[in-house]
């Protein structure tokens, strides 16, 4: 029972927050003029810790100097907690489920449909991904639940769209190749995202595999890295689901610069499809802050 009410209670403070019991959703805006456009856009999501265990960790070396050298928005918070909530927010903007072990089909608008609509390109490379094209579930350390793609209804009924969420050991060959495509969604597995793995492990699994990125002629030209954290951990629900870390790594970003805006997981989403030229924003995307302020 109390439970329950916990779950109740957790619900409507979210939806009072975010206005959607009460007000239709407000009409997609243009993108703004001023938001510099990315020809490649990559965003990786880690896992249950929050921003006092990261910024500033002896454990995180490599995370840490990107948080200097690059945007750092201190000021952000996850929505809920367990994890997949958090997920659907980031790529939907809508509360779906907090039932981790949902097995169902999310029909609301969603990133792969308005990227597919503006003509982008996308993939989802998922670390321990069975195969291409997988939409079952766990196979660990791979954890569906990490993965919001495979439950978009573009994607688990249409082969072709499945064929999209990959194995993540592709990155590197699209990357050397040049053809990563518009949006990355990048899914550690659940040891290198700090899951049940540790921070130290998180972050040399970051700093194999992101170095090239950062030092390629592709992200030096066009290109916007963001790090987040899907939730803060569990004694920590400070706005729902806790105070998180979230870099904005970009060679036309900001150098060193630290924003104190509140933000939550819309934002990112907003900032993906806005930086590559999208304007119908997906839920509480279209109104949540712009994150504008990293960029030159």
């Amino acid at each position: 029972m109390l439970l329950a009410w916990f779950l109740i209670i957790t619900l409507n403070i979210w939806l009072w927050g975010c206005g959607a019991a009460t007000q239709a959703p407000a009409p997609a805006p243009t993108p703004n003029p001023s938001m510099r456009q990315f020809g490649h856009v990559i965003l990786i999501v880690e896992e249950n810790h929050s921003y006092e265990e990261i910024i500033g960790s002896g454990s995180m070396p490599y995370l840490n100097s990107l948080a200097k050298t690059y945007g750092l928005a201190t000021q952000y918070y996850a929505n809920f907690h367990p994890s997949i909530p958090n997920y659907f927010m980031l790529t939907t903007g809508q509360f779906v489920t907090i039932d981790d072990a949902f097995a169902g089909t999310v029909r609301a608008d969603n990133v792969v449909r308005e990227l597919n609509a503006a003509g982008k390109t996308w993939k989802a490379y998922a670390e321990s991904l069975p195969q291409p094209g997988y939409l079952g579930g766990d196979s660990y350390p791979y954890l569906k639940r990490h993965n919001p793609f495979v439950y978009f209804s573009e994607v688990t009924q249409n082969p072709a769209q499945a064929g999209k969420i990959v194995p993540f050991t592709q990155f590197s060959g699209d990357l050397i190749a040049g053809q990563l495509p518009s949006f990355s969604f990048i899914t550690p597995n659940a040891i290198n995202d700090a899951h049940d793995g540790t921070l130290n492990e998180a972050d040399a699994w970051l700093n194999a595999n992101f170095v090239p990125l950062l030092s390629s002629s592709l992200f030096r030209k066009d290109g916007l890295l963001i790090i987040t954290f899907d939730e803060g951990n569990q004694a920590d629900s400070d706005r729902g689901g806790g105070h998180v870390a979230t870099l904005i790594i970009s060679p036309m970003g900001k150098r060193g610069y630290k924003s104190t805006t509140f933000y939550q997981h819309a934002s990112v989403l907003r900032l993906v499809l806005e930086s590559l030229g999208v304007s119908n924003l997906p839920g509480a995307a279209s109104i949540s802050p712009r994150m504008g302020e990293f960029f030159q």
